[in-house]
């Protein structure tokens, strides 16, 4: 595997960053997932476009233009001899001293890495996942604002942790308010009365790729699709339930607190949304 580090290629072994990196030392930075398909890098300008939004809104400098970044992922698919892949995106601060002040570090690090990932085991595609809400809530927006993908991922960590000592792959985190958020790394959806509901950005929501994906699908399928407030109430009596995320796709919930959704199946919006969203990757993208 060959890790690309400010404008050249590395092994594995040898891809190093400096212990006084405050990306390292604080959490001081920015990601992005993207995935390549069949040789095609998915929504590559929409992942760079929020990158550098991110980059923005804390202060950071990305020392490229998101045309060059967008050429680096690309090469580092290409690099590693992959069709189908995962690529995370990396800029850190940067080198500095010890101590929180940013404006000590030099020249950010531009890190990418093109690998593979499972997150659920492929039958709950199939049959769908439990998930359970959990006392960790998701980030005031008056805080690290959500809809920043930073390197500080601790609030999701703690949440994960909650999830898997209750025996589920996943949880629903809360707002301040005890509104429904999102899970520790995807974005939640449900079918009401035929309409497909989302937690609005405010709710304390990262704008998914994904996410955006799926909503567009869902209405050019004449679905009526409204980003609002959810509660558990909301969720426990919905007809359906699934996930969305880079790294997820889209996977049905069937279970939630243990409370069946629906008949404890995929329910038939789900599938198609899951078959449409299929047939984009396969179809759109950068080639590499």
């Amino acid at each position: 595997m060959k890790i690309y580090i400010n404008g050249s290629f590395h092994s594995k072994a040898d891809a190093k960053i400096s212990v006084y990196d405050h990306g390292f030392l604080y959490g001081d930075g920015v990601f992005e997932g993207i995935r390549a398909y069949g040789g095609r890098v998915f929504r590559l300008k929409e992942h760079v476009d929020r990158l550098f939004k991110s980059a923005h809104t804390i202060m950071l400098s990305i020392p490229m233009s998101r045309e060059a970044m967008a050429e680096a992922v690309v090469a580092t698919v290409r690099e590693n001899g992959l069709k189908d892949a995962y690529i995370r995106l990396i800029i850190t601060r940067g080198i500095g001293r010890l101590g929180l002040n940013p404006f000590t570090c030099g020249t950010p690090q531009v890190i990418i890495i093109a690998d593979k990932i499972v997150l659920y085991p492929k039958a709950f595609y199939q049959k769908g996942l439990g998930v359970v809400t959990v006392p960790t809530q998701r980030n005031l927006g008056e805080a690290v604002n959500p809809r920043i993908k930073s390197l500080n991922y601790l609030n999701n960590i703690m949440a994960k942790i909650e999830a898997i000592n209750a025996g589920v792959y996943e949880a629903i985190m809360l707002n301040s308010h005890g509104f429904i958020s999102e899970c520790t790394g995807d974005n939640i959806f449900i079918v009401s009365d035929g309409r497909l509901l989302t937690p609005a950005l405010y709710m304390g929501v990262l704008e998914g790729i994904t996410r955006d994906e799926v909503m567009a699908l869902a209405a050019r399928d004449g679905i009526e699709v409204r980003e609002t407030t959810l509660t558990r109430h909301d969720v426990f009596n919905a007809d359906e339930c699934f996930l969305t995320g880079t790294a997820a796709e889209i996977i049905p919930v069937v279970k939630v607190d243990g409370r069946l959704i629906g008949d404890g199946k995929p329910g038939p919006v789900t599938r198609r949304l899951m078959e449409d969203f299929r047939e984009l990757v396969r179809r759109e993208g950068v080639p590499v």
